[in-house]
């Protein structure tokens, strides 16, 4: 008997916890072509600098950098009352931030997360606790 093969994290997008406070995640599909599956079960894709959008209640994944510096729009599959969920969160003031790409299994995911903007001070707090876990500050 086979056990199903769990989603692995392909990448990640550390600056999202730097740049933005975290809320709710949500795990969402991706519409993508043949090459741009190998591209990302080869680990050839980066996160940095992509967003989410809301255009014609479809969600999109701006400039998400695939292989040789290309950079795509792709479309998230969601259901409609998610959309309309993130659509509020969206008029109230939220972000929508790609967090994680999972892989491995049959399907590729993407993780997006409502995020809300932090001020420079809110940043110097973030990397005065890290420095703090590590243990540089006794």
């Amino acid at each position: 008997m086979k056990k199903p093969k769990t989603l692995d994290s392909v990448t990640v997008n550390r600056k999202a916890k730097y740049d933005y406070i975290l809320g709710d995640e949500l795990t969402v599909g991706m519409a993508l072509s043949g090459p741009e599956v190998r591209s990302i079960r080869d680990h050839h894709v980066q996160l940095k600098g992509s967003f989410v959008t809301i255009r014609n209640s479809e969600l999109w994944l701006n400039n998400l950098t695939l292989g040789a510096e290309t950079t795509r729009n792709i479309k998230l599959l969601a259901t409609k009352k998610q959309i309309k969920s993130l659509e509020r969160e969206k008029v109230a003031g939220s972000t929508i931030v790609p967090v994680k790409l999972l892989g491995g299994a049959r399907h590729i995911k993407l993780v997006i997360a409502i995020g809300k903007g932090k001020k420079k001070y809110d940043k110097r707090e973030s990397i005065k606790k890290r420095d703090i876990e590590r243990g540089r500050y006794a």
